[in-house]
């Protein structure tokens, strides 16, 4: 691991915040850090309003899409909800169907077959509109480069509306609008916005033609939090607020279809991270062992005993995907050692029989042992299909987009993206893509890192900064748990080794004088003789709560020591 301490903030701007706020020079540099620098930028993050959303109407397209969507209601058009089969788009669906049916009933939602139509934008999608008397769709989480497949709905009279947030192509569709902060020419005043959380300012402008506030959306925001922290958007600017109210209605209030989730789970309060690794997976699952639409079922359904149903199935999904993920990455794992290409740039690995619904994970689980980046393909159809995921500070759509020679059709992120090819291409692009992420790739990007937001001292770790902390929530991308460092620590005589195999570190650690704090390592046994016999250590860790037999204690989260 590479241990990274952020630069700190001026003295002087330190010094002006904790005194306009109030509160010490430690959490003054945290927010300075986090891009607070007065009273008002701090008030707005730690108590996020709803009226501090932007006016929906700044999204370039959006008076035309809600004059369109207005049009077709009039003249009682059928209008299909089109959308990814991601969490992304399964929630961004749900939103936006079941909002237009509050009002309207000629709609129907369609989420393409991942196996049999890809990504984003199918000419199946585009042929059941047609014959099924669909004149108006609403795609949702994709569309922004499906530049042909718009042509053909147009040849067929059927128009499109794109609400999507990926980077654009050189040309846009002949769409009535496209809704994407990411155009060049869009002026929106946030640009990171998830494709669900385009689909929300769609009907948030809808709404205030027809008298509505924000106060009338807040039930669609558990749907909003959860594509939020799905989709690994940055939790800053308008996505924390979104996030904010967002988890407050998951906790206070849940729709059916995710109270049918939690009620299975033994957790009285979820945060972002419990979205992302509890809820999240279980609807991702439904479109990679099954179909997305089983997802946009339980998400829209208002019955309980329905949800619980759905839910039921999705869970066998979730569960048949984990076996499936853990097989295909020990292969995977296996391929890369066979080939020796242990010390490569990237991981390239394909194998015609890996279940598509998953190579996604697993080429994350990869770079979790082989830090680069990493693709995973598998054959689909005629062509190969693969997942990339990328590592800290490197863009793995850059490097995609100097491969594309050998590239049928790609889009994505930064740090993932999907692709196809043909397959005779394969180890031309497997070539070409080690040869591009060498070139351009600084080597201490393939060494871990973990950021630092700050030293602390062992005694300035008390329940008054631990309670401020909490109120950083909803943590994310641009807004990250603290992690701090401290310096010189011995243990008290009590680690050791927890759990199955001893496979997590137990420690309870002194700095000089200071007074004794529990810390636990996950996966980090094998650290034990660093710590044991008072040896001196540094140690890198956020600050949590562990709650035992009704007794709560703060004690270090472990990231790693030296």
């Amino acid at each position: 691991m590479r241990w990274t301490i952020k630069p700190k903030p001026e003295q002087k701007d330190i010094d002006f915040l904790a005194n306009a706020l109030g509160v010490d020079a430690l959490v003054a540099q945290l927010l300075l850090q986090r891009g607070i620098s007065t009273f008002e930028e701090a008030k707005q993050f730690f108590r996020p309003r709803l009226s501090d959303l932007h006016d929906p109407f700044l999204m370039k397209d959006m008076d035309v899409a809600v004059r369109r969507i207005e049009d077709a209601i009039a003249k009682g058009e059928n209008i299909l909800v089109f959308g990814d089969y991601d969490v992304d788009g399964t929630t961004a669906v749900a939103l936006v169907s079941s909002y237009l049916l509050s009002y309207y009933p000629n709609v129907a939602t369609y989420i393409p077959d991942r196996y049999d139509e890809g990504y984003g934008v199918s000419y199946k999608g585009i042929d059941f509109a047609e014959d099924n008397g669909f004149s108006l769709i609403i795609a949702l989480d994709c569309g922004v480069k499906a530049v042909d497949k718009v042509a053909y709905a147009k040849e067929k009279g059927i128009d499109f509306i794109i609400c999507d947030h990926h980077r654009p192509g050189n040309t846009l569709p002949n769409a009535v609008a496209v809704l994407d902060p990411k155009r060049e020419d869009c002026t929106y005043p946030y640009d990171e916005l998830c494709g669900c959380g385009v689909g929300f300012k769609l009907i948030q402008a809808l709404g205030s033609h027809r008298g509505e506030t924000i106060a009338d959306f807040t039930e669609y925001l558990d749907l909003v939090a959860t594509a939020i922290g799905a989709d690994i958007v940055p939790i800053t600017g308008e996505n924390r607020i979104l996030a904010f109210y967002g988890l407050q209605v998951i906790n206070q209030r849940p729709r059916i279809g995710f109270k049918a989730i939690i009620d299975q789970i033994n957790k009285t309060e979820l945060t972002i991270t419990d979205v992302v690794f509890i809820i999240a997976p279980r609807i991702n699952a439904a479109g990679r062992m099954k179909h997305g639409q089983h997802a946009v079922n339980l998400l829209t359904e208002t019955n309980m005993d329905q949800a619980v149903k759905f839910a039921s199935e999705i869970e066998k999904f979730n569960s048949d995907r984990r076996g499936l993920d853990q097989e295909i990455t020990q292969e995977a794992l296996v391929q890369i050692q066979e080939n020796e290409e242990e010390e490569g740039f990237t991981s390239v690995v394909y194998k015609d029989s890996w279940h598509k619904g998953v190579i996604g994970i697993v080429a994350s689980r990869l770079t979790e042992t082989y830090y680069r980046p990493t693709l995973v393909f598998t054959k689909s159809g005629d062509k190969l299909a693969a997942s990339a995921r990328s590592v800290k500070g490197f863009d793995v759509y850059n490097a995609l987009e100097r491969c594309s020679d050998y590239i049928e059709q790609f889009g994505g992120h930064k740090y993932a993206a999907g692709l196809t090819l043909l397959e005779e291409q394969y180890h031309n692009f497997k070539h070409q893509f080690e040869k591009v992420v060498k070139e351009s790739i600084d080597p201490q990007l393939l060494q871990p890192e973990i950021t630092v937001d700050s030293t602390i001292e062992l005694k300035d770790i008390t329940p008054k900064l631990m309670r401020i902390i909490r109120q950083f929530a909803p943590f994310g991308p641009g807004n990250m748990t603290p992690v701090f460092m401290a310096e010189n620590l011995q243990d008290t005589g009590y680690a050791k080794g927890v759990g199955a195999n001893a496979a997590h570190l137990k420690v309870s650690v002194v700095q000089q004088d200071s007074h004794k704090i529990d810390g636990i390592g996950f996966n980090m046994g094998d650290k034990l003789p660093m710590v044991i016999g008072r040896k001196t250590f540094n140690a890198v860790f956020s600050l949590d709560e562990n709650e035992w037999q009704g007794n709560v204690n703060l004690q270090l989260k472990l990231r790693d020591i030296k």
